[in-house]
């Protein structure tokens, strides 16, 4: 629904499918109404990875990152700095990890469907990056990084900050 939602724009600007909906409630309708509650999920097989292995460099990029720091003696053993350091490489490596993931979810949620609710455009998730890869080279799965990482980095410094400030305690 959110991928429908905020992908939906005036025709004078649209690119790819559009799914017009007037707003979330009636997004939830149409879906269901036309793919029952597997439409709901659909694009869910870009999603799942995309949540593991974002998960997976965030923690470890961050303790490895802010022990490096440490260990050179940038910032000291368990000081804040050393915590934001740590923070601020992993989300650099959220955001390379999780763009290729981000761009396959998002092709895959917004490609049109059939009646059946098989998308017309990719048969699946590594039908998607083979598409992309073939078509538009290894740097189409990084379309967005900035934007994505504008996004993480933020987020995964000030989780991380306050996770650290948290296990402190």
């Amino acid at each position: 629904v959110k991928t429908h939602l905020q992908a939906q724009t005036l025709s004078a600007v649209a690119v790819g499918h559009q799914h017009n909906h007037e707003n979330i409630a009636r997004a939830f309708e149409s879906i269901y109404k036309q793919h029952g509650v597997a439409g709901l999920w659909r694009g869910v097989t870009g999603a799942v990875p995309r949540v593991a292995v974002g998960s997976a460099a965030q923690l470890a990029t961050f303790a490895s990152a802010k022990d490096w720091v440490c260990e050179r003696q940038w910032f000291g053993e368990g000081s804040w700095a050393a915590v934001l350091a740590g923070g601020m490489v992993s989300g650099v490596a959220v955001a390379v990890t999780m763009t290729p993931f981000d761009v396959v979810s998002t092709r895959l949620y917004n490609q049109p469907v059939d009646a059946d609710g098989t998308g017309k455009l990719y048969r699946g998730f590594l039908d998607c990056i083979l598409q992309i890869s073939s078509k538009e080279g290894l740097l189409g799965l990084y379309k967005g990084i900035g934007a994505v990482y504008l996004r993480l980095g933020p987020h995964t410094v000030l989780s991380l900050f306050f996770w650290d400030e948290l296990r402190k305690m």
